[in-house]
């Protein structure tokens, strides 16, 4: 994923896995590009400042990119293995978090093995870090507790990631075997099998498999499953003027059937009715401004 003029994350690469409801403006979201010497570790971090009045309540949906997250809260910290699903997060009240979308290579070295028991769970990061995982919870809140909103507040508590993060390096070969890999699911959408990934890795179809389940806890066919769901969610989002038997197509999917049944079952809604949220969110943005 490269980072748009400013050096953050470009905003299309951020919406093909956040699935934010037209017009929510539950929460400010701040996001910002891994320093270059962690750029085999961290894709990039965010952190979201939300407030919403006594009883309302805003949930957040995501199709999450093939990656480890470490997450900072007030009231948890976490490492999260992937959501084979939609993952959801719900905002109440007053609230931070400060989190770290990893590479593809992180998770396994920061749990010190195999990703596979951690598909669809998460743990305190002191399971996994140990005292460095106190330490950074703990530096994190300090820097965060009284103005969440400051980006020098947001700047301390990168500064204690980053130096959680730095002993990792350098990065293991097989860790940027895996980071190339899901780069080339992301960049190639002409890979729709397996056996394409293999011949394009030089691995055998049994070695990339058992790859991407120790590095991820995943399996190849899920790599390319999500990559079309991402773009399917940025297709629809922006109403392209597609009809949905032709943007199947356009994902490689074998009919319109099919591809529903993919964004419905993982999604929880279809694709029309997923387009039509987003457009009638548009057109009452410019009725208001009109």
């Amino acid at each position: 994923m490269k980072p748009d003029s400013t050096g953050r994350p470009a905003q299309e690469d951020v919406e093909r896995a956040h699935l934010r409801v037209p017009g929510d403006d539950s929460h400010v979201m701040h996001r910002y590009p891994a320093p270059e010497a962690l750029a085999g570790l961290v894709r990039w971090f965010w952190v979201p400042v939300w407030s919403l009045p006594p009883g309302q309540r805003s949930v957040q949906r995501v199709l999450q990119h093939p990656v480890s997250l470490l997450v900072v809260t007030a009231g948890y910290a976490r490492f999260y293995g992937v959501s084979t699903g939609l993952s959801e997060t719900v905002l109440e009240g007053d609230g931070w978090a400060v989190g770290v979308l990893c590479t593809p290579a992180t998770g396994a070295l920061v749990a010190g093995g195999s990703m596979a028991g951690f598909t669809d769970r998460h743990v305190d990061v002191t399971e996994v870090l140990g005292p460095a995982g106190a330490g950074l919870t703990e530096r994190v809140r300090a820097a965060m507790r009284d103005a969440p909103l400051d980006v020098r507040s947001h700047a301390g508590a990168l500064a204690a990631f980053e130096e959680v993060l730095r002993p990792l390096l350098p990065l293991d070969a097989e860790g940027e075997l895996v980071n190339r890999l899901v780069a080339l699911v992301e960049e190639r959408p002409d890979l729709v099998r397996t056996a394409q990934l293999a011949a394009e890795t030089g691995l055998s179809e049994r070695a990339l498999q058992r790859l991407v389940s120790r590095r991820l806890g995943l399996t190849p066919k899920w790599l390319i499953q999500r990559r079309r769901l991402h773009e399917a969610a940025a297709r629809l989002r922006a109403d392209t003027g597609s009809t949905l038997a032709e943007t199947a197509a356009l994902l490689g999917y074998a009919d319109q059937a099919h591809f529903v049944r993919d964004f419905s079952r993982v999604t929880g809604t279809t694709p029309g009715r997923f387009a039509g949220e987003h457009r009638a969110a548009r057109r009452a943005a410019e009725e208001r401004s009109r």
